[in-house]
């Protein structure tokens, strides 16, 4: 694709024009469209003006903010668990939580597993499918001698559609004490209504469950969030991370936790616009229902919708030497007019 695509100097949106044009834009991961969601930076000016553009003090300042225990008692509230965490990037919120955690127990990664999650390097599961690692973790949990176990994961596979189901960890033993941590990112906000994965994770009780998550993609925040229980999310503020680190923007979480109806709206326009889309669509397509990604197993289809003046996302994957990994990706700023647009032209 032209390079003229990789110096856009506007903000993304429904549609971009470059050199005069204006391209339909299927990508990205802004699912709920808050970017550009004009009551959202409303209420993002209205925080600045309470508290100003940033805070580069750190969370164990003896001076502090209160609108970062407000918007942790708000997600937590929200996502429906007993204690939340905010840092200031979800990459950060996720190496917080597995350089304090792993010591618990031995880890088991599972495949696709994001790399804001890994130790050291890449884990050695590239190469198996989601249903094939829990399997074999099943065996290996109860065959062993070994009785705390880490377990690692995203919710799901954002690239080629598929929601997890963690229901497996019903058969461990119980005498096996399993913690489980599961990278939310491209869920929260968008999957099971909204709430995400949190409240559908196996509550057992050899089992306990935390989740990190960016908020900058369907929540519109650059922050970080970890969600657990509240013994869990103390232990990790006193970690030297979490003590060191500098949080978010305090206007952004103050968006955030005044911003519930906004993102209800938009939640609900976009699966107005899956469902529009999905009516539309050959099956054989690979999506998640309620989840707005759709892959295609063709190669040239970025470029002839481009013919059309439609960018979706499209990259070559895994390896830079393979072929084009062509996704459309729905945002709750798409009008009704360009899902129609992007139909047509996929026929």
């Amino acid at each position: 694709m032209d390079n003229k695509f990789k110096s856009i100097t506007q903000p993304f949106s429904n549609t971009i024009n470059v050199d005069g044009k204006d391209y339909l834009y299927f990508g990205g991961t802004a699912y709920l469209g808050i970017p550009q969601n004009q009551e959202f930076i409303d209420l993002y000016i209205d925080g600045i003006k309470k508290f100003g553009l940033n805070n580069g003090t750190s969370r164990s300042n003896n001076i502090q903010l209160g609108i970062y225990n407000e918007a942790e008692k708000e997600a937590a509230k929200r996502f429906l668990a007993e204690d939340a965490l905010i840092t200031s990037s979800g990459y950060l919120a996720a190496q917080l939580t597995v350089k304090t955690l792993s010591a618990l127990g031995k880890v088991i990664c599972a495949p696709s597993t994001h790399p804001a999650l890994w130790q050291n390097q890449q884990p050695d599961t590239l190469s198996e499918s989601f249903s094939e690692w829990k399997v074999k973790t099943i065996e290996t949990i109860n065959a062993s001698a070994q009785s705390n176990w880490v377990l690692i994961s995203n919710s799901m596979n954002n690239l080629f559609p598929e929601i997890y189901d963690f229901d497996f960890l019903e058969e461990v033993l119980p005498d096996k004490n399993i913690l489980l941590i599961v990278d939310d990112s491209h869920g929260i906000g968008v999957n099971n209504h909204g709430l995400g994965a949190f409240s559908q994770l196996p509550k057992l009780k050899n089992v306990e469950t935390v989740v990190v998550s960016s908020m900058a993609k369907a929540l519109g925040v650059d922050a970080g969030l970890v969600l657990g229980s509240k013994e869990i999310i103390k232990k990790l503020k006193l970690s030297n991370t979490f003590v060191g680190a500098s949080p978010p923007s305090a206007a952004g979480l103050y968006a955030f936790i005044y911003a519930r109806d906004i993102y209800q709206k938009a939640w609900e326009n976009l699966q107005k616009n899956i469902v529009h889309f999905n009516d539309a669509i050959n099956l054989t397509w690979k999506f998640e229902q309620g989840f707005p990604a759709y892959l295609i197993n063709y190669p040239n289809l970025a470029e002839d919708l481009l013919k059309h003046q439609i960018l979706i996302s499209s990259f070559p994957y895994p390896a830079p030497t393979d072929k084009p990994l062509n996704r459309i990706v729905l945002s709750s700023w798409h009008t009704d007019a360009d899902i129609k647009i992007l139909i047509l032209a996929l026929k």
